[in-house]
């Protein structure tokens, strides 16, 4: 990573190759596959194209192999403008692969995924450096001895650490979530953590010192967010007509992520991720509808012109 970077992501990279049959098979047939494709995915790698597409100068520090599917994150990421260059090799590690069965009468699918090899952040890399030169560190649960190292070297230089978050049942999980200052969390995720079904009455269970902003996306409803200076607030989702909603909670991550790196406020940061998210919404692919800046931006105008 030749010069500082916006948002440097570690965490979890994902292949899915996507199968479309006319129906599900039941056991023991032979069945044809009508078209066939491959998108690369998974929380982290989502959020940095995202960021990228947004405007944000991004790098990609974790792990991979000398794999197939490592070459094609890889590929993605250079066509998309995300750094590579601290890539850390580490033999026999390559991203999540799922192979998805897509039913095209019903529209439904079904996910086969392997998680053999997939490493996420190292535990001994980047080099401090390198994380003490960008603006934002995107931190996920894969990898988590590497994300908290990350982590705590961030937040002693100041630099604002947002977390996407699915699973807490990880050594050092707890330790993880203390260092994260920015928490975005699905509703469903809130709720495991806390107990607590109502995302706006969860929000204080979440917070705490160093805590500079937690928020809950509820789909639908939007997000409810709390500041470090208390108080729920709520940003509602901008209303358009959905098409595939994979990745939306990604995007959210890398938009939220690029504005909070270019200074913007966290309602602000908040507003331009939800519109991030609807946009993504409203296009098919994890990856391929994730919109540029401008036409956030124009969204964004043309919304609160509406709203007058």
């Amino acid at each position: 990573m030749s010069t500082a970077c916006d948002v440097l992501g570690l965490g979890c990279v994902a292949v899915d190759d996507l199968l479309y049959v006319e129906s599900f098979p039941p056991p023991d047939t032979k069945t044809r596959i009508r078209r066939r494709s491959r998108h690369c995915g998974g929380l982290t790698a989502t959020a940095l194209v995202a960021a990228a597409r947004l405007g944000a100068r991004c790098a990609y520090a974790g792990a991979l192999g000398e794999d197939e599917l490592s070459r094609f994150v890889l590929e993605t990421f250079t066509r998309e403008g995300i750094d590579t260059a601290e890539r850390v090799f580490r033999p026999g590690a390559r991203p999540v692969a799922s192979i998805i069965v897509v039913d095209e009468q019903t529209g439904t699918r079904n996910i086969f995924f392997d998680l053999n090899g997939s490493q996420g952040a190292a535990d001994d890399a980047p080099s401090a450096d390198i994380i003490r030169a960008c603006r934002v560190l995107l931190v996920d649960h894969f990898g988590v001895p590497g994300m908290v190292r990350a982590a705590r070297l961030a937040r002693e230089a100041g630099i604002p650490v947002v977390a996407d978050l699915e699973r807490d049942d990880v050594a050092g999980f707890a330790e993880l979530l203390a260092l994260v200052d920015h928490l975005i969390v699905s509703a469903e995720f809130a709720r495991r953590l806390t107990g607590c079904g109502d995302p706006a009455a969860a929000l204080p269970a979440l917070g705490g010192p160093g805590r500079a902003v937690v928020a809950i996306t509820v789909g639908e409803e939007g997000c409810y967010y709390a500041l470090a200076d208390g108080g729920t607030r709520h940003q509602p989702a901008f209303p358009v007509t959905p098409v595939d909603t994979t990745g939306c909670g990604d995007v959210f991550h890398g938009a939220y992520a690029s504005a909070l790196a270019r200074g913007v406020d966290a309602s602000g940061c908040v507003r331009f991720a939800a519109a991030a998210a609807a946009l993504k919404a409203t296009q098919p692919g994890g990856q391929a509808g994730i919109p540029d800046r401008a036409t956030v931006e124009a969204f964004l105008t043309s919304a609160a012109g509406g709203a007058r």
